[in-house]
């Protein structure tokens, strides 16, 4: 019988939390005692100790609910990827989403706007929010822009006090 298993050679993973046998600590389990750091989850903006060079003073004030929250920006497309469409044609959210250029859930979480880089080589009627640059590089090629202004399409309207 030479038909062996081969001998485990990783050790198994200490299991923190899980009783004094389990190889870590039962009671503070390699947290320390007590304070921030010690409860189930850190903060996100929890930095420690330090409060005179803290990222959160240095950051300007603003006022509301939603201060943390990350304001969405439209997906960026470059002027360049138009040319993998078949010249001649109307660029709107559902033909890009219908060539798979951007996604549908994409487009209209965030929306989309044309950035210009190098340039285009055929003519396009454009029906989506462009930059500046991109406007002037699509009319030199010969097409068109329908200016629309750029918006974050958020389902939920906010609400407008009247006293």
């Amino acid at each position: 019988m030479t038909d062996k298993l081969p001998k485990v050679v990783k050790k198994r993973q200490k299991r923190k939390g899980r009783g004094y046998g389990s190889g870590k600590g039962g009671h503070t389990a390699g947290r320390g005692a007590k304070g921030q750091k010690a409860r189930s989850k850190v903060g996100l903006l929890f930095e420690g100790i330090k409060t005179k060079k803290s990222f959160i003073k240095r950051l300007p004030l603003k006022r509301g609910k939603g201060k943390f929250k990350k304001t969405k920006k439209p997906l960026i497309l470059k002027l360049s990827h138009l040319d993998l469409l078949p010249a001649g044609s109307k660029v709107n959210v559902e033909f890009l989403v219908k060539h798979g250029i951007v996604r549908k859930k994409d487009a209209e979480d965030y929306g989309i706007k044309i950035l210009g880089d190098k340039g285009v080589k055929n003519s396009y009627t454009v029906e989506v929010p462009v930059s500046n640059s991109a406007a002037k590089l699509i009319e030199k090629a010969g097409g068109k822009v329908v200016k629309l202004p750029v918006s974050t399409h958020s389902s939920k309207k906010t609400k407008v006090n009247k006293k």
